[in-house]
């Protein structure tokens, strides 16, 4: 058995073997000469020259293979009660066919395919149906507003838009036609038509020769996978961007297939057949790469869940799913177990089911505070590892290596670069820092195989962005520090380092700090502005449920705690309780929303929040601190 150092080696010593050798596992139509193409002027590309399929390494060859019977989709619905298995057969058969109905209506190679759907098995027969025919998708998450929708659809112009008719929330049904109806007409691209799943709970009104019903196009004759190019786009994704006006991350077809296949044994550490579950949606990076693509590439199984981490029906909802359908590897978000752990503190739901297929949970999206994963791992006694990656990455950068060995775990480090990620901690003048000290963390180019190569169509802003701060390196945007071992702290967007009195500190510290106390379910820090010292932090402290408590108290304990740890440089001296923080549909926490209210700047209403009324009740505790006075 080779050790993590060995394998990183092997790749440093000859990346371009090293990731040839990874490519050994793909089936391609026609080899790549090589692995990496070097375009000049710091763009990279790698295995162009080979032609491939997504789709077929996804579905056909493991029917080819035998293993048609083998369960690729487990659906399972707590919102409905819906459950359901397809198998690798049933899948090639259901993707095949919409792919049929998609080039018979004249979606060809390099077409776009907007995907607006809820989570349910049929976003990843779209998804595969699409990359099948050699178009790009670009799924935009389901109930996303129209304006939002309408910018996406102007930058992808897509030949066909593919919908639910409604997307299930645990106490609303949200329609979704009306949505996509007010994009199409706000956009100045017409698609040619649409595609819609029509649901039981709503069904959605249809133009006549203009939206088509899924079941009418999945009516016609299967087609075979049509091989592309290593460099043709599999999809583009949209993340926000500060301007308001998103970015399209591209994923090319290659790397994309051999960068996700190495990661699910070497990260994952699960085998060909094993269930494999990460509790996010199709919208998100994360629903790309290990909800549809990643497992499926890999030959495990898969699962589809529509519902949340509680009130479907309660905190014990993960667990259930977990032993029902024989979870090897689990993965979510911190702020998933955050809220588990905030309704049941005790874990009184783990001990109601037999958990003893899990072997490994994986958490990403936000920083994985030490509180949550202590919590986690003495609930449910196996190893709970970080990791950290980006839309713009694709697959860990950052992450304990579990399928070569497991490392040593430190608490609130994600562990150490994967092959491919030279990482390094750089000052404001690009000077490299000695461990231990905060700064911008950035990967030394070029990136590994399926990272964005650019933006879609807007090279100019790719740079801009990612490549010109620091020469030669990949900015992430996130600051941090290393230790001596090579373990990677991540402690804030840049934008989340606080400037006291010169002082530069990491709002991730103060957060570590306070979510250690016992009343604190969930907390966030932000800095405000402040004419003495330039910015000060403030608190917002969610409570366990169940916590009686004079807030007051807890708030002085947690100002101590802050002062105890950090020391006065920090000037943490204030805290507010607030029942919930403002946050986008995949978990991440509004920090910018909410320095703008707190220093009456106006801002844009972020299109990913998952409650906008969360945003008042933030004014109204500022309120009661003196800020955000208009």
């Amino acid at each position: 058995m080779s050790t993590y150092q060995e394998v990183y080696a092997q790749w440093q010593s000859d990346p371009e073997g090293f990731w040839m050798n990874a490519a050994k596992a793909i089936d391609w139509d026609k080899t790549p000469s090589k692995a990496l193409f070097d375009l000049g002027n710091n763009l990279y590309e790698w295995f162009s020259d080979g032609m491939v399929n997504t789709c077929y390494n996804a579905v056909d060859r493991h029917v080819e293979a035998g293993k048609g019977d083998q369960v690729a989709i487990i659906y399972d619905s707590p919102i409905t009660g819906a459950k359901d298995k397809i198998t690798f057969a049933e899948l090639q058969d259901k993707v095949a066919r919409l792919a049929g109905g998609l080039a018979a209506k004249g979606v060809t190679k390099g077409d776009r395919v907007i995907i607006y759907m809820p989570m349910v098995p049929e976003a990843l027969v779209a998804m595969l149906a699409t990359v099948r025919i050699g178009a790009v998708h670009s799924v935009v998450f389901g109930g996303f507003a129209s304006n939002e929708l309408a910018t996406r659809i102007n930058d992808a112009q897509p030949k066909a838009i593919i919908a639910g008719s409604c997307g299930l929330e645990p106490n609303r049904t949200v329609p979704y036609k009306p949505l996509l109806d007010g994009a199409i007409e706000l956009s100045t691209h017409k698609p040619d038509f649409t595609v819609i799943l029509q649901r039981d709970a709503l069904a959605a009104e249809m133009k006549d020769g203009y939206d088509f019903d899924w079941n009418d196009i999945c009516a016609a004759d299967p087609v075979d996978c049509v091989p592309v190019e290593g460099n043709h786009p599999a999809y583009v994704l949209y993340t926000s961007g500060t301007t308001g006006q998103p970015k399209g991350v591209i994923r090319h077809t290659g790397g994309h297939l051999v960068a996700l296949n190495w990661t699910m044994k070497n990260v994952y550490n699960v085998d060909p057949g094993d269930v494999f579950w990460a509790a996010s949606d199709v919208g998100w990076v994360v629903g790309h790469s290990y909800i549809c693509y990643a497992p499926l590439i890999h030959g495990n199984t898969t699962i589809v869940f529509e519902g949340k981490p509680v009130g479907t029906p309660d905190a014990g909802t993960f667990w259930r799913v977990i032993s029902e359908h024989n979870v090897k590897s689990f993965f979510t978000a911190p702020t998933a177990f955050r809220a588990v752990k905030r309704e049941d503190p005790k874990g009184e739901y783990v001990k109601k089911y037999d958990l003893s297929c899990l072997k490994t949970v994986y958490l990403a999206g936000e920083r994985a505070d030490p509180d949550t994963i202590v919590w986690t791992q003495d609930q449910l006694g196996v190893p709970v590892i970080d990791h950290w990656w980006q839309t713009e990455l694709g697959y860990p950068a950052v992450a304990n290596p579990v399928g070569i060995e497991l490392l040593e775990t430190k608490l609130g480090s994600p562990a150490v670069p994967m092959p491919g990620y030279d990482m390094k901690i750089l000052d404001e003048g690009g000077n490299e820092l000695p461990p231990g000290q905060l700064g911008a963390i950035v990967a030394k180019l070029p990136l590994p195989p399926g990272t964005l190569p650019t933006l879609w169509n807007a090279e100019e802003r790719f740079r801009k962005s990612y490549l010109n701060t620091y020469p030669g390196y990949y900015e992430t945007g996130d600051a941090g520090y290393m230790d001596e071992d090579g373990y990677l702290y991540i402690m804030a967007r840049t934008d989340d380092v606080i400037n006291v009195a010169g002082h530069r500190l990491s709002t991730g510290g103060m957060e570590e700090v306070l979510a250690s106390h016992p009343d604190v379910a969930e907390c966030a820090v932000i800095g405000v502005t402040d004419e003495l010292k330039g910015q000060l932090p403030l608190g917002f402290l969610c409570l366990n449920a169940g916590c009686n408590r004079d807030p007051k108290e807890v708030v002085a304990e947690c100002v101590k705690l802050v002062r105890d740890k950090i020391g006065p440089v920090a000037a943490f001296k204030s805290a507010v309780v607030v029942d919930r923080l403002p946050k986008t549909r995949s978990g991440k926490i509004l920090r910018a929303t909410m320095v703008s209210i707190a220093d009456n700047k106006e801002f844009k209403m972020p299109a990913t929040i998952d409650d906008p009324a969360i945003l008042d009740e933030i004014r109204e505790a500022l309120e009661t601190l003196g800020y955000a006075k208009v």
